[in-house]
């Protein structure tokens, strides 16, 4: 008798007359460690986050709470000016996974932006469902009390920081009074752009003109490793 290798092992039984095909199904893949989340909580200074080592610290002591310690974590933050940082350069190549380690964010920090028109017509798995927090819970949205999804990014919709003279980063994260801070919606929805890192300013960086449009001073962490 020939044996082949395959997916699966498909079984036909003649039962009266009829036949039935049995699949059995090769065992799923083991969960992958925990490479994304969104901070459960914020540093409580508005979009003063202590720069981006402050808010990568911030990532780092959550990520180490919840067991994933060992991984180099990074905000997902752009800065401006001299030396500016583009927020899609700090978090690594990818693949990364929610909390639970089977729903996939993203394969690529391509995939992740959508840079092909193919990549952008498919978009990231990034949604409401997804984007948890390192706890594993979901983030208030649109039709929750109070909504949270405003996220702090800095940056344009592929990842890059702001190159006009405007202050997209609430002065590179060290403000919380002058300045804005460019947000993306963790649910992908509402204000009529549900960009997940783009979608609209904040009204200012105190802690309560972040609260006033829909946000907690949160933020998405990316294992870079």
């Amino acid at each position: 008798m020939r044996t082949t290798q395959s997916l699966s092992i498909a079984l036909a039984l003649v039962v009266g007359g009829c036949v039935y095909t049995l699949v059995a199904q090769q065992p799923a893949a083991p969960p992958q460690p925990m490479s994304f989340f969104i901070t459960s909580v914020g540093m409580g200074d508005g979009a003063n986050l202590k720069g981006l080592a402050g808010a990568d610290a911030h990532c780092q002591m959550l990520a180490t709470a919840a067991g994933r310690g060992t991984a180099t974590w990074r905000a997902y933050l752009s800065t401006q000016g001299p030396g500016a940082v583009n927020a899609r350069d700090r978090i690594g190549k990818g693949p990364w996974y929610a909390h639970g380690g089977v729903r996939r964010v993203a394969q690529s920090v391509e995939e992740l932006h959508g840079d092909t028109l193919e990549q952008a017509r498919l978009g990231n798995a990034l949604g409401k469902a997804i984007s948890l927090t390192e706890k594993g819970e979901r983030v208030n949205g649109v039709g929750d009390m109070p909504n949270q999804h405003d996220m702090l990014t800095g940056a344009q919709p592929d990842g890059r920081a702001y190159t006009d003279g405007m202050d997209h980063t609430c002065n590179n994260w060290t403000s919380n009074n002058t300045g804005t801070a460019q947000l993306g919606h963790s649910d992908k929805q509402g204000g009529n752009n549900g960009s997940w890192n783009s979608s609209h300013p904040s009204r200012g960086c105190s802690q309560p003109n972040l609260v006033s449009t829909g946000g907690a001073g949160l933020f998405y962490c990316f294992a870079a490793n």
